[in-house]
């Protein structure tokens, strides 16, 4: 039996979208005031070359994890084949994208991406993951996310270019991002939260995996409380990491569970939001219209997206 709090079971037994049933057409409607002049901004990494070129290198990643490799190729335009008009001055690229999702690019997790015991959130049954794909809970079953973005610029908060490795981002920072702003969480926002940390990839691919900085536990609780679909960060997991690149917390405390299993909130990670920040804060800015769309692959833990901010 679960003893904290939960989202099992209120949008019926069968629900498999989580907090993202909070994006109501009235939710999304209100979310559009947030346009005020129009601009906006790519919040995605860039996706570069093949593992054969030193390209992808250049990009924030997990070490070890495979690296997204795309191929082009150039032809002559088989597709007008036969067309003695236009087919012999025809050329055309196709293009190939072999990417492993968590890790190594701008991603939103499914809610099948972490569980405990034989039940994913909601109580549907763990065996319905398989290797062709979560028959339950897969990125498929997710949508797109329009909502309004909140966002927490924990670097400002603290006067640095980037959080320390070892910060963690408690309840009351989040809190002290917002004071002044005239903005408060509303039920069904989308909660973009930076560490800055992609800027020690700069520094060298050393410093990016010495660890990472993140929300805590209780940071993480604070954002469930407060009935946000979406929590989106520039880090690799949302928590933080430690030199091994993996988690310190219990079970219990881990935010994956937290978040996936036990709220239904999905996770986008690996944002680049180094071009919004300023922005934001020039116009003394926090809050925005945010867009994302995964892909809709069908029993998919995850999905590249490119996440859109209207200013």
């Amino acid at each position: 039996m679960m003893l904290e709090s939960n989202n099992w079971g209120r949008w019926g037994g069968a629900d498999e979208r989580g907090a993202l049933n909070l994006l109501t057409p009235s939710v999304v409607a209100a979310a559009a005031s947030s346009v005020r002049d129009g601009r906006t901004f790519s919040l995605s990494l860039p996706i570069r070359g093949a593992t054969s070129s030193p390209a992808p290198t250049t990009v924030p990643h997990l070490r070890g994890r495979p690296l997204p490799q795309h191929f082009m190729s150039v032809d002559g335009g088989d597709y007008a084949a036969g067309t003695k008009a236009i087919g012999a001055g025809l050329k055309m690229c196709d293009d190939a994208l072999i990417v492993t999702s968590h890790g190594t690019t701008t991603h939103m997790d499914a809610l099948a991406h972490m569980w405990s015991g034989e039940e994913l959130y909601n109580g549907h049954p763990a065996n319905r993951v398989r290797s062709y794909g979560a028959t339950r809970c897969g990125i498929d079953k997710a949508g797109p996310v329009v909502g309004r973005g909140v966002f927490f610029d924990l670097p400002r908060l603290r006067g640095v270019q980037h959080l320390a490795v070892d910060d963690r981002i408690s309840a009351a920072d989040l809190e002290a991002c917002l004071d002044g702003t005239g903005v408060e969480l509303r039920a069904g926002d989308i909660a973009v939260v930076r560490t800055g940390w992609p800027q020690a990839w700069a520094v060298s691919p050393e410093s990016y995996w010495a660890g990472q900085p993140g929300l805590s536990a209780g940071g993480g609780r604070w954002l469930a409380e407060r009935d946000v679909c979406l929590v989106a960060s520039d880090n690799a997991a949302i928590s933080g990491l430690n030199a091994h690149q993996g988690a310190d917390e219990s079970i219990t405390d881990d935010l994956h569970m937290i978040f996936l299993w036990r709220h239904g909130i999905h996770l986008a990670e690996m944002l680049w939001l180094e071009e919004l920040a300023p922005v934001l804060t020039e116009s003394a800015r926090a809050d925005f219209l945010f867009i994302a769309a995964p892909l809709a692959i069908e029993g998919g833990t995850a999905s590249p997206i490119n996440p859109v901010a209207v200013l």
